[in-house]
């Protein structure tokens, strides 16, 4: 029986990961997904970082109970500030805000374009993140999407294509088609997956609530309606995929 629980979420999570991937954990704070990824065999090594001395030794005690400490190791680190180049084929970033994942993101393209696989639940700024994957040459291959404690939680796998991308859409309805898959998330739409389809039910009807608080305000009524018409339309897609 495992020794340490993991949330619906952070199973999710780790569900992503590739594989037979050396994993490097930024952000790790209990170590708990190192820890399920090498028990469960997903991963030979895993590397748990953390910017905050105090999660990094819990972590470090939870490795240390569950002898593992053979195959994770524990570094002090800021983003990616303590992985050495080719160290790891997939870097985790769960439960931080998309803004941030983005900086840890780009703040080393010499680390970044030597890892292969990226697994990333943004908190917010979904988009984008997907944005920034998409500008770095990474091509999202699977996603999913939890709802737990009430919220709901999207994540992705992505892989390196040793390319960046650095196309113009020019297209306007090409490029909100981009829009919406950036914003729903792309095989969330083409695999119909069903948490999604419960948040759109959710999101439309707090949209909706709000729509008729604001009816005499012009320019905010004109925003919600614009996100309902942008929810209508991912539907469209997911029938469109199905066919």
């Amino acid at each position: 029986m495992p020794m340490f629980h993991l949330s619906k979420r952070m199973t999710a999570v780790a569900h992503l990961v590739p594989v037979g991937a050396t994993v490097c954990d930024v952000g790790c704070d209990h170590g708990f997904v190192a820890i399920y990824l090498v028990e469960n065999k997903i991963s030979p090594r895993a590397i748990a970082m953390d910017i905050n001395e105090g999660p990094l030794l819990r972590a470090k005690e939870h490795i240390e109970k569950a002898a593992l400490s053979t195959y994770i190791e524990t570094r002090l680190s800021d983003g990616l500030e303590k992985l050495a180049v080719g160290e790891a084929d997939c870097m985790i970033v769960a439960g931080m805000g998309g803004k941030l994942i983005g900086k840890i993101l780009e703040d080393d393209p010499e680390k970044l374009k030597n890892i292969r696989y990226l697994v990333l639940q943004p908190q917010s700024e979904i988009a984008l993140v997907r944005r920034i994957l998409r500008k770095w040459g990474f091509l999202i291959k699977r996603e999913d999407m939890v709802m737990e404690d009430g919220k709901y939680y999207p994540m992705m796998l992505a892989e390196a294509t040793g390319e960046t991308d650095s196309r113009k859409i020019e297209d306007a309805r090409q490029d909100y088609m981009q829009s919406l898959e950036d914003e729903f998330g792309p095989c969330l739409l083409k695999d119909r997956n069903p948490v999604l389809i419960q948040y759109l039910d959710w999101w439309e009807t707090q949209q909706n609530e709000i729509l008729n608080h604001v009816l005499t305000y012009l320019e905010r009524r004109a925003e919600v309606e614009k996100e309902l018409a942008r929810i209508r339309d991912a539907r469209k897609i997911m029938e469109i995929k199905r066919e």
